[in-house]
C-alpha cells in the first residue's frame, strides 16, 4: 500500500519529486525518500513521518540530478519506526542500484535463507524491499559481462527475478550511470502507471507513478499501464524499451485500490476509481433494499471521504434522502494505516466529528467503503445513537474481509478482523449496529470491472483465494505467529 515515482527529465527532479510524493501520502505516512542520480552518484534523503515533515530546504538542495525516484511507506514488513527500514534502498554492485517497491513479497524466508547461503549476499533489515533489490542485484550480476550493460541483460535479470520472487511488486529502480528500471510482478497486483511529455529542450521526459493522478498533475501524457510481468528500461536522454519478462503474465489488479486506497480521480487499468466506486453504490443499493425492511431509513450518510460516491448512489437509487453527518478533521492520520488497534481507537474520534442535528430522531443508513478490524464502525455508530440516531443500518461497499491480505494491504492477521469467523448477524452485534449489510462478492467484481478489459480482481482478504498460488496455510499461521509476536 505504499507509493511510487521514478522520474527521468532533462532537468533536476527534486522538486518534482516531493510534488509526486505529495499527490501520493494517502498511500503512506509512515516514513518517506528520495534518491536523485547525478551521473553515476546517487544522493539520497529518507525519514520518518509525511513528506512536508520529512525534507527540509538543504535536504532538496542535496537531491541533485535529473533522474531520480521517491516513496512514501505504509509498512506490512519490517519496523515501521525504524528510519533504516524507510526506503529507497540502496546497493553498490553491480553498477550501483537504487530501488522502491510497493506491495508484499510472501516467500519471504526462503528467498533469506537463499541469499544468506548461496548468493553469499548480506541482508541488513526485515524488509522485503531489502530482499528483492538483493535478487535483483543478483541476477543482474548474472547478467552482466566485460561489455556494457545492455537492455537483454536488464530484463534477463528481470526475467530471473520473476522466477524467485513470489507474491506483489511493483518497481521503480536506478542503474547508477545507466538509467530507470520499472516492472510489475506477474499479476499486476499493484498498480504502475507510465507517461511522457515534451521537455523543454525538446527532449521526451518520463513519469512512472503509482497511480495516474500523480502524472496528469505533473503535465504528462499518460500513456499506459505496465503490463503485468512487463519492464521498462529509460536512458537519461529519454530512450525507453520495454519486454515482457514474466512467462505465464495475467492481469488480477487488487480490488482494495478502487474500494478503499486509490484517490478517485485515478484511472487503474483503464477504470476511473472514481466510477467504480459509483457502480459499487448502484450493486450495494440493490442488496439494501433486498435486505432492509421498508421505512427503516431515513437518510443515507457516508464516512467521508472514500465512501462518499458509493453513498450518493445508495441514496440516488433507494429514494431516500443524502445528507452530511459526519464532518473529517483532516489533519489527522488515517486510522487504517495506523499501526496500533489502541493509536487506532483513539483517533476516530480525533478524525470524525458527528452534527447531532442530522442525526436526532431518524433512522440513519451509513455506507462505509469497508469493514476491516471494525474499531472505526463500532466508534462511529455509536457517535450516531449519542448525537441522537434512533437506529443505525450500518453498510459496507465491499463484501466481508474474512481472511489475511497478503499483498501490501495491512490486514495480516485473521484474529484481528471482525467478520472472521463471525455471520452477518453477529457482526452486527459487535459492531452495535440494528441492521449491516455488505456487498456481495460478485457484485463487487461486476462494478469494478464493468466496461473494462479487466477480467478478474484479487480478492483473496474477501474469498480467500490467493492468485499466486503459492499462499498456504502453514504460511498464513506464521503471518500470525509474526504480528502476534
Amino acid at each position: 500500500m505504499c507509493g511510487i515515482v521514478g522520474l527521468v527529465s532533462s532537468s533536476p527532479v527534486n522538486q518534482a519529486l516531493y510534488d509526486s510524493l505529495s499527490l501520493l501520502q494517502h498511500r503512506g505516512q509512515d516514513s518517506t525518500g528520495i534518491a536523485t542520480a547525478e551521473g553515476d552518484v546517487f544522493h539520497m534523503h529518507k525519514a520518518k513521518g509525511q513528506v512536508r515533515e520529512a525534507y527540509r530546504t538543504r535536504d532538496m538542495r542535496g537531491l541533485r540530478g535529473n533522474l531520480g525516484l521517491g516513496h512514501v511507506r505504509y509498512a506490512t514488513q519490517g519496523n515501521a519506526s525504524q528510519t533504516v527500514e524507510a526506503q529507497p534502498f540502496y546497493v553498490n554492485a553491480p553498477y550501483g542500484l537504487v530501488l522502491v517497491h510497493n506491495g508484499n513479497l510472501t516467500n519471504t524466508r526462503e528467498l533469506s535463507r537463499e541469499l544468506c547461503r548461496v548468493d553469499r549476499r548480506h541482508l541488513n533489515t526485515s524488509s522485503d524491499t531489502e530482499l528483492l533489490l538483493n535478487v535483483l542485484a543478483h541476477e543482474l550480476q548474472e547478467e552482466v559481462s566485460e561489455q556494457s550493460l545492455n537492455p537483454d541483460q536488464i530484463f534477463a535479470a528481470v526475467a530471473s527475478l520473476h522466477e524467485r520472487v513470489q507474491g506483489s511488486y511493483a518497481v521503480i529502480a536506478l542503474i547508477a550511470g545507466h538509467g530507470l528500471l520499472a516492472f510489475r510482478d506477474p499479476f499486476g497486483i499493484r498498480p504502475l502507471t507510465v507517461g511522457k511529455r515534451l521537455g523543454e529542450r525538446g527532449a521526451t521526459e518520463w513519469a512512472i507513478a503509482s497511480e495516474s493522478l500523480v502524472l496528469e498533475s505533473g503535465g504528462y501524457e499518460v500513456v499506459r499501464d505496465l503490463l503485468p510481468g512487463e519492464a521498462v528500461f529509460i536512458t537519461p536522454d529519454g530512450e525507453m524499451v520495454s519486454r515482457q519478462c514474466a512467462r505465464n503474465p495475467r492481469l488480477v489488479p487488487c480490488s482494495f485500490e478502487f474500494v478503499y486506497l486509490a484517490r478517485p480521480d485515478s484511472v487503474m487499468s483503464g477504470i476511473s476509481v472514481y466510477e467504480a466506486r459509483l457502480r459499487l453504490g448502484n450493486r450495494l443499493a440493490e442488496t439494501i433494499a433486498r435486505y432492509t425492511p421498508r421505512g427503516e431509513i431515513d437518510v443515507v450518510m457516508p464516512i467521508p471521504d472514500s465512501s462518499r460516491p458509493a453513498a450518493m448512489q445508495v441514496a440516488q437509487k433507494l429514494g431516500i434522502e443524502y445528507r452530511e453527518g459526519f464532518f473529517k478533521n483532516r489533519y489527522v492520520g488515517r486510522t487504517f494505516i495506523m499501526p496500533g488497534q489502541a493509536q487506532r481507537k483513539r483517533s476516530v474520534k480525533q478524525k470524525l466529528n458527528a452534527m447531532g442535528r442530522e442525526f436526532k430522531g431518524k433512522n440513519v443508513l451509513i455506507v462505509d467503503d469497508s469493514i476491516v478490524r471494525g474499531t472505526t464502525s463500532k466508534e462511529i455508530i455509536d457517535m450516531a445513537r449519542a448525537a441522537g440516531a434512533n437506529k443505525v443500518t450500518f453498510t459496507s461497499a465491499a463484501p466481508p474481509v474474512r481472511f489475511p491480505h497478503v499483498y501490501g494491504i495491512n490486514i495480516p492477521s485473521r484474529r484481528e478482523l471482525v467478520a472472521h469467523g463471525r455471520k452477518i448477524p453477529e457482526v452486527a452485534k459487535q459492531l452495535g449496529a440494528d441492521y449491516l449489510i455488505y456487498q456481495e462478492v460478485e457484485d463487487m467484481r461486476a462494478a469494478i470491472t464493468e466496461g473494462s478489459q479487466v477480467t478478474d480482481l484479487e480478492m483473496s482478504c474477501f474469498t480467500g483465494d490467493y492468485v499466486t498460488g503459492q499462499v498456504t496455510a502453514e504460511y498464513l499461521a506464521w503471518v500470525d505467529a509474526t504480528v502476534a509476536s
